[in-house]
C-alpha cells in the first residue's frame, strides 16, 4: 500500500528548526515565518508541491525587502511624480536618516544635557538657505503648515482669498475644506479670472485673520485675467499668508515663472508655506517661513505639536539643504547633450530608436512647463510588464504616449543604466 504523501509534511516545529528557518527569524517576525510555514504545508498537502519542498517554499514565501515598497527606476520623465513618492532623496539624505534612526539629540544640548528646541540644526539649516526669513518651522506636509498657519492666525475669523485662488490640491482635498476645518471663515473676494485690490480692501474688517494667497498648482488661468500681488496686499495691516506650493527657496533660471520663498518674503509676505518634498528635494515635510513674531505664534499654537515631524524627517532636511545637489535638481537641469547621448547608447543596446519627447516638473510644479528631452521607444505593451520587478530586474516604470511606450532617462541616474539595460533586454526578449 502506498504511503500518503500528507503524511511526509515536516510538522511546524521542525520546519522552524531549520538553520535555513532560524537565519529567516532574524530578519523576520516569527509570526510572518509560522505563516509562510503553514502556507506551504497546505500546498504541500494540496499536491502542489512536494513535502520535501516545504522549507524551499516557506523561504521563497517570505518577502526579500524589509517593507512592501517596492524601488522602481523611474522612466516616465517627471521628476517630482506624486505616485512614486515625488522627491527622490539624495544618497546624503538617505545616510541621514539612518544615522538618525537610534539614539540622536533630536532635542537635547549634549553640551548641557537640556532639553533643545527641537530639530535647531535643520532649522537653522532652513533659515540659512532663507536668510530673508526671520525664522522657520517645519512640519508633516504643505497641507499641514497651512492649516497650521491659518488655524494660528485665523481660527473663529476670517481668512480673506481670492476665488481664483481657491483650488483643489492632491487627492481631492479642496482649499475651501481645508481652511474651513482649522475653525476659520473663507471670505472669498474678487472673481475666477479677475480680482483686484479694492476687492481685498473692501473685505477686510475687525474681523480678517489674515490673507491668504495661493499658488494655482498644476493649472493655469490665461486671457482675461487680473490678480494682485504680495507686494500690494502686504501693507493693508493684516498678515500675509503666501503658500508657493512646491517648495523653491530661490529663483531658478530653468524656472522663471515658478514662485519661489525669497522672492515672496522680499515682495512683503509675512508667512511662506511649502512642501519640502517637492522642488526642494527632500523629505515629506512642510515649511513655514517669514516674520519671526508670526512663526513664534505658530510654533506656540497646540496644533504645532500634533503635525510636528520627526528625526528622520528632520535629519533628511538637514542633509539636503547643506548636502550636494539634490536628484530633483540633477533632473531638472540634466544636460541635454547628456541625455541623448546616454538615450542613444540604450538604443543602440537594444536596437531601437530614439524619440524626442518633454518631460514635465510634476507634483503641481511649473504647470505647462515642458523639459525637452529624449527617450527610447518601445511596444506600448510593454509597459505594464516591465513594472513587475523579477530578480535581479528591477521595476521600471515608464509611459504611453500616443501608442507608443517611452522610456525617459531624466531621472535614471546613470549608475542605474546597466540595471535599466537588464529590464529592457528582459521585457523585450519575452
Amino acid at each position: 500500500m502506498t504511503q500518503d504523501p500528507r503524511r511526509r509534511v515536516p510538522r511546524t516545529d521542525a520546519v522552524l528548526a531549520d538553520p535555513r528557518v532560524v537565519t529567516a527569524l532574524g530578519t523576520h517576525s516569527r509570526e510572518r515565518v509560522k505563516a509562510a510555514v503553514v502556507a506551504a504545508q497546505q500546498r504541500a498537502r494540496s499536491g502542489e508541491i512536494e513535502p520535501e519542498r516545504v522549507v524551499d517554499e516557506t523561504l521563497a514565501g517570505l518577502p526579500s525587502r524589509a517593507s512592501s515598497l517596492t524601488p522602481v527606476l523611474n522612466a516616465t520623465g517627471v521628476v517630482i511624480h506624486t505616485n512614486l513618492g515625488r522627491a527622490s532623496l539624495s544618497p546624503r539624505a538617505i545616510e541621514a536618516v539612518v544615522d538618525a534612526a537610534g539614539y540622536v539629540d533630536v532635542e537635547m544640548d549634549l553640551g548641557t544635557g537640556q532639553r533643545s528646541r527641537r530639530g535647531a540644526q535643520a532649522l537653522a539649516a532652513l533659515r540659512s538657505a532663507v536668510p530673508d526669513a526671520g525664522d522657520a518651522l517645519v512640519v508633516n506636509n504643505g497641507a499641514a503648515a497651512l492649516v497650521l498657519a491659518t488655524t494660528a492666525l485665523a481660527a473663529g475669523r476670517e481668512v480673506v482669498v481670492s476665488r481664483g485662488e481657491m483650488v483643489e490640491i492632491g487627492d481631492g482635498f479642496r482649499l475651501p475644506d481645508l481652511v474651513a476645518s482649522t475653525g476659520a471663515r473663507l471670505r472669498e473676494v474678487g472673481t475666477t479670472n479677475r480680482t483686484h485690490l479694492r476687492d481685498y480692501v473692501d473685505a477686510i474688517g475687525p474681523d480678517t485673520g489674515c490673507i491668504l494667497k495661493v499658488h494655482p498648482s498644476n493649472f493655469r488661468v490665461e486671457g482675461f485675467t487680473r490678480s494682485v500681488g504680495v507686494a500690494e496686499l502686504a501693507d493693508l495691516g493684516v498678515p500675509v499668508v503666501e503658500d508657493i506650493g512646491s517648495g523653491l527657496l530661490a529663483p531658478d533660471a530653468a524656472l522663471p515663472d515658478e514662485p519661489d520663498a525669497t522672492t515672496s518674503l522680499r515682495r512683503g509676505a509675512h508667512l511662506v508655506t511649502a512642501s519640502g518634498d517637492k522642488l526642494l528635494g527632500g523629505p515629506q515635510a512642510g515649511l513655514v517661513l517669514g516674520r519671526a513674531d508670526l512663526a513664534e505664534r505658530l510654533r506656540r499654537h497646540p496644533l504645532a505639536r500634533a503635525v510636528r515631524v520627526d528625526k528622520l524627517t528632520l535629519a533628511a532636511l538637514e542633509a539636503t539643504l547643506t548636502g550636494p545637489p539634490t536628484p530633483t535638481a540633477q533632473a531638472l537641469h540634466a544636460s541635454p547633450d547628456d541625455l541623448r547621448a546616454r538615450t542613444e547608447r540604450l538604443a543602440e543596446a537594444l536596437g531601437r530608436q530614439v524619440v524626442p519627447v518633454d518631460g514635465r516638473v510634476g507634483g503641481g510644479g511649473a504647470p505647462g512647463v515642458p523639459l525637452d528631452g529624449h527617450a527610447v521607444e518601445i511596444p506600448a505593451d510593454l509597459v505594464p510588464g516591465l513594472r513587475r520587478p523579477s530578480g535581479d530586474v528591477p521595476a521600471v516604470v515608464a509611459r504611453v504616449d500616443g501608442g507608443r511606450g517611452l522610456v525617459d532617462l531624466r531621472c535614471i541616474p546613470p549608475e542605474a543604466d546597466e540595471d535599466l539595460l537588464l529590464a529592457l533586454r528582459e521585457a523585450l526578449a519575452g
